[in-house]
């Protein structure tokens, strides 16, 4: 078998439990956007964007280490791999105690003075997520597909149980007045969008708890390899953390610089007021960004298979050639679900069953691109993690997330969201063009850039020849025809470009 169809293969036994498990999650976002006010849409999408960032930082770049040190180190796998643990298990609890002492000071930080309890909760989720991140890398390290897939899908389903049991179910009894013991138990109305929590934390607490028994503490404690793991894992903790930045603070900063906008230009009369408006826009935009995590969850596929993957096969002498086939092919089908979704964005919409939200459909197509752009850098910064340039990481992503900040900064108060959108696009396409001027001078890998600029042109091109998107009216027939010959075209040239028989070797 070769090296490119064993990727492709275990993309599809590790990363397709991952992308169901996702596409799964992301059918909760109809249940929000009937269940609750843009606002209250707003609060989880907050609260969601810290969760992000907390266990990136919670898991330090242990998760990329324990992949480099155990490829590497073959004879002491027991130890890395015990240590890891160690320590991630002794920062978690840490974080824990502090979150639970300091829960009311934090909720009053973030405006939310009457939910300490969400403070809590989320420190919990983040801790258990953080630690469970090491045997399930373990399981794609093995190759134990089976597991792996159904410890996330157990995760995932009694998420989404819970989530329809709680605001489906109990809601609807409570309403309709047709409680029974069950419901009157567990079902309290003013705990509101909590439930979503609630359900979050049980599913994360079951996942942990099947995750135990592969926790294995054989080795002994061993700072001398926990101190070259940090040592290797400090930069990717800077590039994880700058990652969640660009991906979540955009909705944090609109909160803020809206709410001070409303209130500055009389357009609310009163703070509370000025921050229902200011969730209201949050909510609009993080429910438009939940369609483009389509692109998100291949990539997440793609990157559970290829890191292992590639750790693995560092040392073969056609590794680099691998690298630069696999990019070729990446893109393609980054740039076909691009034109997917562009195309037929009429469709797509349902995904978000409340019209009260389809005015943020303009950003989706400024997304995506920027998607595409993430799924490339993605692909590119292997370089660093195999040459142990780590660092290198860390300054592309500090790079970023200036950028991140700097056009959210200055043009949120003229165009919203929009300049949200605008400022994810800008950061991800820089990064991954510095990352390519790194890696080209550090670890050169021969990309065949006349392949990868044709596909962006021709996906390019594509769309700017598809039909004006109108939220207010439909495709007819004919309409949604012309959008499926330009999605052929697209594939009729790639098939001539590859040809089937030079796909696989």
């Amino acid at each position: 078998m070769s090296s490119i169809r064993k990727l492709i293969n275990q993309t599809a036994i590790y990363g397709t439990s991952s992308i169901i498990g996702r596409f799964l999650n992301f059918l909760l976002t109809p249940l929000y956007a009937l269940q609750f006010s843009n606002e209250q849409y707003g609060i989880i999408t907050e609260m969601y964007a810290y969760v992000a960032f907390l266990v990136v930082f919670l898991t330090y770049g242990m998760e990329t280490a324990f992949f480099r040190f155990s490829t590497t180190n073959k004879e002491g796998k027991i130890n890395i791999y015990s240590n890891t643990l160690y320590s991630l298990i002794t920062t978690s609890a840490i974080f824990v105690a502090i979150a639970t002492i300091f829960s009311q000071n934090i909720a009053d930080w973030l405006k939310y003075p009457n939910h300490k309890e969400y403070i809590i909760w989320f420190s919990l989720i983040v801790s258990l997520d953080a630690v469970s991140s090491i045997p399930l890398a373990k399981l794609r390290l093995q190759e134990k597909a089976k597991k792996f897939a159904l410890v996330n899908f157990l995760n995932v389903g009694v998420n989404i149980f819970l989530n329809l049991f709680f605001l489906v179910y109990c809601r609807e009894a409570y309403e309709s007045g047709h409680q029974n013991w069950i419901t009157e138990t567990l079902y309290n109305p003013k705990i509101g969008v909590g439930y979503v929590f609630i359900s979050n934390l049980f599913a994360s607490v079951i996942k942990f708890g099947v995750l135990m028994p592969i926790m294995s503490f054989k080795g002994t404690f061993d700072f001398t390899i926990l101190k070259e793991m940090i040592s290797y894992s400090a930069p990717m903790l800077l590039v994880g953390l700058a990652y969640v930045v660009n991906e979540t603070l955009d909705r944090a900063m609109l909160k803020s610089i809206l709410f001070n906008q409303y209130l500055e230009n009389g357009d609310a009369k009163n703070s509370s007021q000025a921050l229902s408006m200011a969730l209201s826009q949050n909510g609009i935009y993080g429910a438009n960004y939940k369609i483009t995590m389509i692109v998100s969850m291949f990539i997440q596929a793609f990157r559970y298979a290829s890191e292992p993957f590639f750790f693995k096969n560092e040392a073969s002498e056609n590794s680099k050639d691998t690298l630069a086939k696999v990019m070729n092919y990446f893109i393609i089908v980054l740039v076909f679900t691009f034109l997917v979704m562009t195309l037929f964005l009429h469709l797509f919409k349902y995904f978000i069953p409340n019209p009260e939200y389809w005015s943020g459909l303009k950003v989706v197509p400024i997304l995506l691109g920027a998607n595409i752009c993430l799924g490339i850098y993605t692909s590119l910064s292997i370089w660093y993690k195999l040459s142990e340039k780590t660092i290198y990481g860390a300054i592309i992503s500090i790079i970023g997330v200036l950028i991140t900040l700097v056009i959210n900064f200055i043009f949120i108060p003229k165009y919203g969201y929009e300049a949200s959108a605008y400022a994810t696009l800008f950061c991800y396409g820089s990064m991954m063009i510095i990352s390519y001027l790194f890696g080209n001078f550090h670890y050169k890998v021969p990309y065949d850039l006349k392949k990868v600029i044709l596909y962006f042109m021709a996906g390019g091109l594509i769309y700017w020849l598809s039909l004006d998107f109108d939220v207010s009216t439909n495709y007819s027939i004919e309409q949604y025809g012309f959008h499926v010959f330009l999605l052929a075209c697209y594939v009729v040239l790639v098939y001539f470009v590859e040809r089937p028989k030079k796909i696989i070797n």
